[in-house]
């Protein structure tokens, strides 16, 4: 049996419909991850600009703090040093990790500067010690909507049939923050 004129354009029209209906859903679908990934991108320079922020108070901080602080001279110089790590550190993975390090040794700080009356009683350093908490405030909350971003884009990329699309236009799973092994446990601080 012969297909018929009208028969052969309503078959080519089928599948023509067919093509546009999956390029619309590949284009929507490329787009979408372009659009979920710069979420994550913008959602990480609000990480990182609230460690710039804590980096910028480190300094001002220690300088305050060390001259009380004689006995924690390590921690002092242990937090200086992460600061630089930070700064230095290019991907988010690397960045991630320097923050998490950072993270410890600014809560041992704090830890530590209770121990010191008159510490806790310059006006200077309690101000720093407010600025220096409500930072870690701001970098919690960063880090948990980052994480839900990343969630988001890493769940959208992973989707079958949406992995497809993402292999081919390179989209790769962007890094979680995670809790430090061990970070359930409040430090201990031995002023010896």
């Amino acid at each position: 049996m012969k297909m018929g004129k009208i028969g052969m354009t309503h078959v080519l029209i089928a599948v023509l419909v067919l093509f546009a209906l999956v390029g619309g859903w590949a284009l929507l679908t490329y787009n979408g991850m372009i659009n979920a990934s710069q979420g994550v991108n913008s959602q990480w320079a609000n990480v990182e600009s609230s460690y710039q922020r804590r980096a910028d108070l480190i300094p001002n901080l220690v300088a305050t703090v060390s001259g009380y602080m004689k006995y924690e001279s390590g921690l002092l110089a242990n937090i200086t040093a992460l600061r630089s790590q930070w700064g230095a550190a290019k991907t988010p993975e690397e960045k991630i990790a320097a923050g998490s390090a950072m993270d410890s040794a600014i809560s041992r700080l704090l830890v530590v500067a209770e121990n010191y009356p008159e510490l806790k009683a310059s006006a200077n350093t309690q101000q720093l010690m407010d600025e220096l908490a409500g930072t870690e405030n701001r970098i919690s909350v960063e880090r948990m909507k980052y994480n839900d971003a990343a969630r988001s884009y890493n769940v959208m990329i992973l989707y079958f049939p949406n992995n497809v699309i993402a292999g081919i236009g390179g989209f790769h799973e962007k890094a979680y923050f995670k809790a430090d092994e061990g970070a359930q446990t409040a430090p201990k601080v031995n002023l010896g």
